[in-house]
């Protein structure tokens, strides 16, 4: 009797290592989980960043812009400052090579400043340098 009782103590043990083992694995699962949550979070963290950081650029230099053309003596009405501002403006696409207008322009300035302008990436921050699909788009 003794002998059996040996024999299902043993049996409990790798019972019980088989319960381990798989507890083990779930946790692996879930670490492995979490790990590819984290790497995601990092990688959204790194864009918005640097979205943030294009953002406050764009920002910073559209209030220099404001402030030069309200420091600027402004001839006639306000819309001779607007005339001044549009001047600028078409003078700076013009020298890009670009073709004047409005939606075309507001395209072409969205991608100098980093974002895509093409139906696949639309919005998105551009992190790996030109892209052929806005470029083909610019080109149309």
């Amino acid at each position: 009797m003794k002998l059996w009782g040996g024999n299902l103590e043993k049996n409990d043990i790798f019972a019980k290592m088989d319960e381990l083992d798989n507890q083990v694995g779930v946790f692996h699962k879930e670490l492995t989980d979490l790990k590819q949550k984290v790497k995601e979070l990092l990688e959204d963290n790194k864009r918005l960043s640097e979205e943030n950081n294009q953002l406050r650029q764009l920002f910073k230099r559209e209030a220099e812009l404001e402030r030069e053309v309200i420091e600027a003596p402004v001839k006639g009405k306000k819309s001779g400052a607007n005339k001044e501002v549009q001047v600028l403006t078409d003078n700076a696409l013009a020298e890009a090579g670009v073709a004047i207008g409005e939606g075309h322009d507001n395209l072409t300035r969205l991608y100098h400043e980093g974002f895509h302008i093409c139906n696949v990436y639309y919005g998105h921050l551009r992190t790996e340098g030109d892209c052929l699909f806005c470029l083909s788009f610019l080109n149309k």
